[in-house]
């Protein structure tokens, strides 16, 4: 999963993408609407952390433009406002969730993978795919019973692939899925990440389709 922190407060963000980092969630930051605009046009998020408290626009109104754009990403406020009508509020312009500071890392990751799970049209954390299990929560992979040990980067190419189903994912959106914003990528580095997924999960987990992208095969050697 990868997801946006929209957060000011430079301290409280560090510690979320600490945190989120340590769950095994891959997370950007930004500190005001600007920068979030700039990073949902360029990047490819599964959830976003909308703090409501912008130094240069408020959460709200960055959520109702989004919202009033056709963008429909999960996204989950985190704010100190813990008042019913901020609440319901933030609700109505659009939030998928709202969680009020100080507030517990488990149960912020937990809510992420719900927004995430209802967002793929799953009722549970677990995605089973022929041979292959995944759980997004423990970040654990299974090949016919069998742990499969998966780098940070393999496991957020399968998170995509499986999200995805069976469309099709351009070469851009997947490495929109697998780096973070203004990373340096090198120009082999997919390709050596599909080998090792391949590698461990079956040659066709993986399947190129020419001149388009990338979707998910069918799992086992």
């Amino acid at each position: 999963m990868r997801v946006l922190v929209v957060e000011d407060d430079q301290l409280v963000a560090s510690g979320i993408v600490a945190g989120l980092r340590l769950s095994g969630i891959d997370a950007d930051h930004v500190i005001n609407a600007s920068l979030a605009d700039t990073a949902v046009q360029t990047g490819r998020f599964d959830v976003i952390i909308l703090d409501l408290g912008l130094p240069d626009s408020d959460g709200v109104s960055l959520l109702k433009r989004w919202r009033a754009n056709g963008k429909d990403w999960p996204v989950l406020v985190l704010t100190a406002r813990d008042g019913i009508q901020d609440k319901v509020g933030g609700l109505r312009a659009g939030a998928d969730d709202y969680l009020v500071k100080p507030f517990d890392l488990e149960e912020l990751t937990a809510r992420l993978h719900a927004l995430q799970r209802r967002s793929a049209g799953r009722s549970v954390d677990l995605i089973e795919h022929g041979a292959l299990s995944f759980d997004p929560a423990t970040c654990q992979a299974r090949l016919h019973g069998e742990p499969v040990e998966l780098s940070r980067r393999e496991l957020a190419l399968l998170q995509a692939l499986l999200n995805a189903g069976p469309r099709i994912l351009s070469t851009d959106q997947v490495k929109d899925s697998l780096y973070g914003l203004g990373e340096c990528v090198e120009s082999n580095a997919l390709n050596v990440h599909i080998h090792h997924l391949r590698r461990k999960l079956g040659q066709n987990i993986v399947e190129t389709v020419r001149g388009l992208g990338y979707r998910l095969g069918e799992a086992g050697k």
